[in-house]
């Protein structure tokens, strides 16, 4: 039986299943579909994260902000006008339900510390999309200790109109990947520009994709 979006309905799941079983493959897409990824920071790192993991058909995300939206958010991040002052939380879930309703979406509203990360304790794979350093070394350092058998997968340097092509990933550790150019910094004038933000997100999801399909190198 199909949903219904609005006045039309929409695929029912087994269809669209389908399509991404002939775009991914059959066993790709179960290791997708059976994965639990958490993505913490919904700004324009973490919406840009959260949906490209749900147009790949990752099972369960797991996203985490404290924060609402903000006008001066739209420029680089996924949200919509209408969506201007609800919590990232509920508003990510809006945008994950339209575009991929067969998955399970958990919600945390809350500011993650050095204090709960015990919300973690579900997760396969943590993306790290904050903004400030201080918040992305507590949450690289406290997975790395609290949860070694965990991936975390973190950004440092998207920033300004530099070349998209200094955006990279590597292999920090075994189950430690960062992605970015590792250098450019928001703080000051250069700003922050949503295709170079999200050339950085991009690689960020994809390697979650890649850990996903047992592939472990950057």
């Amino acid at each position: 039986m199909r949903i219904k979006s609005g006045f039309e309905p929409i695929p029912t799941r087994e269809e669209y299943m389908e399509s991404l079983v002939k775009r991914h493959g059959k066993e790709r897409q179960e290791r997708f579909l059976n994965a639990k990824a958490a993505v913490c920071g919904l700004g324009g790192l973490g919406s840009n994260i959260a949906v490209a993991l749900a147009r790949a058909g990752v099972g369960t995300l797991h996203l985490i902000d404290y924060d609402c939206v903000d006008l001066s958010n739209v420029n680089r991040q996924q949200y919509m006008l209408s969506q201007v002052g609800k919590k990232k939380t509920d508003a990510m879930k809006e945008i994950i339900t339209a575009v991929n309703p067969y998955i399970k979406v958990v919600t945390d509203s809350v500011k993650i510390s050095g204090t709960n990360l015990s919300l973690l304790s579900e997760d396969d794979i943590i993306c790290e999309a904050f903004d400030g350093a201080e918040q992305k070394a507590m949450l690289v350092n406290g997975v790395l200790e609290k949860y070694p058998q965990k991936y975390i997968v973190a950004a440092s340097g998207m920033a300004g109109m530099y070349s998209a092509n200094d955006i990279r990933t590597r292999k920090i550790t075994n189950h430690f990947f960062l992605c970015g150019d590792g250098e450019s910094d928001a703080d000051g004038d250069i700003g922050l520009v949503a295709a170079r933000v999200m050339v950085c997100a991009a690689h960020q999801a994809h390697m979650v994709l890649r850990i996903i399909d047992g592939i472990y190198d950057a």
